[in-house]
């Protein structure tokens, strides 16, 4: 499955990036009838090139390359049209800002038109194929909670290449195993699915065995889930995954992301300090208590360390005891709720950063008045405590704002989908996700 959706990916940023410079041509055939040339070709493709990227990273944080996102209804225009949008404008300023030896102002207007038309033609068409193009057919054994989620999911995202062709409830119990050579030979099944436990089970192991002739792909539930909601199943997980999973060292991620830290938030620091004085003066003036709000959270290995933040609520939030923060948490002071809004109440966790107790990215240290319990109610919860916890994490660009158990347990799923592929790379697409959750879903 990662395969062809890497195929798919690869393929749909290469047709992008074709029908970028084709419209930067149309462009040039338009605004220069008489006098284009490969010359005037030349002296736009450098600025434009470096537009470009900027461009497939707001395409990214747009998630218009996620394949979820990627069938033809209304919100998909929307999307496509308001990151087009954000695109042009961002272009604008990058040729305002820095002089490229060109003045593109009609031709970037024109140029945004073109392209605006043809990448609606593209995207509709490429959605098109995608969802038509012949699936895999897949063939499911067992039953489970976990795996009508699957199956319902796959039926209502087409786009991403699966079709249940069959479904065995029963598991090893189902007379219809007798005959899953014959099964797979007439629905012409590629992918079958089979859950942890049933992988323990010597006969469907044997019945399996002697159908490897058929060519069919066999995936373990775990591994399917985890590729398709980017989420790893709880409820499927034993202690030996974790062996097999998290035991493995990434000593050249921990080798270049310290420094990385400390430099990056070196330069926020600096250039966000005016921020912090007028922030502080806001808090000071507008309700009695603290400028910055100290609360004991849990970190890396379970040492507790002191988070700082912008003060948001009354000094007086807690006197009944530490409480879940709601949505619209009463105690919420005017100041607070813009800080909130706009997530300035985070900056001065910059310093826990500095000082080695957070992370720019990782899973959301929590308070230890509420560890205990989530310890005792969520199986495994601890294991999120195995790295450093982060300012922004996987659980908090995938998953809404909550504060319950559920909402624990649905978190720590994302949590360890991150510890188990834990990368620079993931931790910049991470970054670049909070910066789209910033401004779309404000606190």
């Amino acid at each position: 499955m990662d395969n062809l959706l890497r195929f798919k990916k690869a393929f749909l940023i290469v047709g992008d990036a074709a029908v970028f410079y084709f419209s930067l041509l149309v462009t040039l055939f338009i605004r220069y009838p008489d006098t284009f040339s490969k010359n005037i070709f030349n002296e736009h493709l450098g600025p434009f090139s470096l537009v470009l990227v900027l461009w497939f990273l707001i395409f990214y944080i747009a998630g218009l390359y996620d394949f979820k996102n990627l069938k033809n209804s209304l919100q998909f225009l929307k999307t496509l049209g308001a990151s087009v949008l954000i695109n042009i404008l961002t272009a604008s300023a990058l040729f305002y800002i820095f002089s490229f030896g060109i003045s593109p102002k009609r031709n970037l207007l024109l140029f945004a038109f073109v392209f605006n038309l043809l990448t609606a033609f593209w995207r509709s068409g490429f959605n098109t194929l995608v969802s038509r193009r012949q699936p895999q057919k897949t063939l499911v054994i067992g039953d489970s909670p976990l795996i009508q989620e699957t199956l319902n999911y796959l039926r209502q995202n087409p786009q991403l290449g699966y079709e249940v062709a069959g479904w065995l409830k029963r598991g090893i119990n189902d007379p219809e195993l007798a005959n899953l050579s014959q099964i797979i030979t007439d629905q012409k099944i590629t992918t079958l699915i089979i859950p942890p436990y049933l992988k323990e089970n010597q006969k469907l192991i044997q019945t399996l065995y002697k159908n490897l002739a058929l060519g069919v792909e066999i995936s373990d539930l775990t591994d399917f889930f985890e590729q398709v909601f980017k989420k790893t199943p709880l409820s499927e997980l034993e202690e030996h995954w974790f062996l097999e999973n998290l035991a493995k060292p990434r000593q050249l991620y921990e080798t270049f992301k310290r420094p990385l830290e400390i430099f990056l938030t070196s330069i926020i620091l600096l250039i966000t300090s005016p921020l912090f004085l007028i922030i502080g003066f806001l808090i000071k003036i507008t309700s009695p208590g603290p400028i910055i709000y100290k609360q004991t959270r849990i970190g890396q290995l379970e040492k507790p360390f002191i988070l700082y933040k912008f003060r948001t609520m009354k000094a007086d939030a807690e006197k009944n005891g530490p409480q879940w923060a709601s949505k619209n948490d009463s105690r919420v002071t005017f100041i607070g709720r813009i800080l909130r809004f706009c997530h300035l109440d985070e900056l001065p966790q910059l310093f826990n950063i500095f000082k080695g107790e957070l992370s720019f990215v990782g899973p959301r240290p929590e308070r230890p008045e509420f560890i205990k319990e989530l310890k005792e109610k969520i199986p495994y919860y601890e294991i999120r405590h195995l790295v450093k916890p982060g300012i922004t994490g996987w659980a908090q660009i995938n998953y809404r704002y909550g504060a319950s158990l559920e909402d624990a347990y649905k978190k720590l799923e994302y949590d360890i989908f991150y510890l188990k592929n834990r990368s620079l790379i993931l931790d910049l697409l991470i970054i670049l996700k909070t910066i789209k959750a910033i401004f779309a879903t404000p606190r």
